[in-house]
């Protein structure tokens, strides 16, 4: 398939969405990015999660994991043009304002702010594709793979790939994306989900088959958990890496998931 004339991208600034900057960028002549800047260090600086020692030690954790498979901060490709702003400030820019980057042939949203208002209108009505880490709609809202390890379901940790609604994560689903069974930390395997759901929509654009899948609309009687980011404390996160599921369970318990209530699953 030639490449896309134009990808707008809505995400923010950590490797694992520079990562899908650079993807997306590898099947578009264009890809516009509205990018949410938020401190590359959680946990240690000031951002979405207060400071605290026990926070540190889990982001570090998770920027291991990262790293590992994103790499670390860098600059973006140079087909792709930039828009940076504090994570909010999304919905307060104007349409005229970000006009440049309304005029593309997909439009994908990867861990942007809420959007709202007549930004999230347009991007309905234009199919807008949004990557939620987390299987919905078992497990909607802030940190989903997080809660769903948390919760003893580390069968639903993986990606949802569906059309963004005006509600949160519960647009009709195209596939879910997961990581492939294997002998890894939590950590690791939330950010191979990442990967996996990165993977499963760049094939599905690149190849034109997003374009002909059917979407399914979401059962929202299923939903387990719909979490919120004051939900994770320093206790529970302090418990959780005291006692985290080990690498051999995690395999065990993903070689004998039960794939029959996803949608398309992909696995990576």
């Amino acid at each position: 398939m030639s490449p896309n004339k134009r990808i707008t991208v809505f995400t923010s600034n950590q490797p694992r969405h520079l990562t899908l900057i650079e993807k997306l960028a590898g099947i578009a002549d264009e890809v516009y990015v509205v990018q949410g800047a938020k401190t590359l260090f959680q946990g240690r600086s000031p951002g979405v999660f207060r400071k605290s020692e026990i926070l540190e030690d889990y982001f570090a954790h998770v920027r291991t994991a990262e790293n590992k498979l994103f790499g670390g901060p860098r600059f973006s490709p140079a087909n792709a043009r930039m828009m940076v702003m504090r994570p909010a400030d999304v919905n307060e820019v104007t349409l005229d304002q970000v006009d440049d980057a309304l005029h593309s042939d997909f439009y994908v949203v990867f861990g942007a702010a809420w959007l709202k208002g007549p930004l999230v209108e347009f991007l309905v009505a234009n199919r807008a594709l949004n990557i939620h880490m987390g299987l919905s709609p078992w497990f909607r809202g802030s940190s989903c793979n997080f809660w769903a390890l948390h919760d003893g379901r580390v069968d639903l940790v993986g990606a949802t790939i569906h059309y963004l609604s005006s509600g949160l994560d519960n647009g009709s689903i195209l596939f879910h994306a997961l990581p492939a069974p294997d002998i890894v930390d939590p950590f690791e395997l939330g950010m191979r989900a990442v990967r996996a759901a990165q993977d499963s929509l760049i094939s599905a654009m690149d190849t034109g088959a997003i374009q002909t899948v059917d979407a399914v609309d979401q059962d929202s009687t299923e939903e387990l958990r719909y979490s919120r980011g004051a939900e994770f404390t320093d206790e529970i996160a302090s418990r959780f890496l005291k006692s985290p599921p080990s690498p051999e369970k995690i395999q065990a318990i993903l070689e004998t998931r039960d794939l029959a209530p996803l949608i398309r699953p992909f696995i990576a």
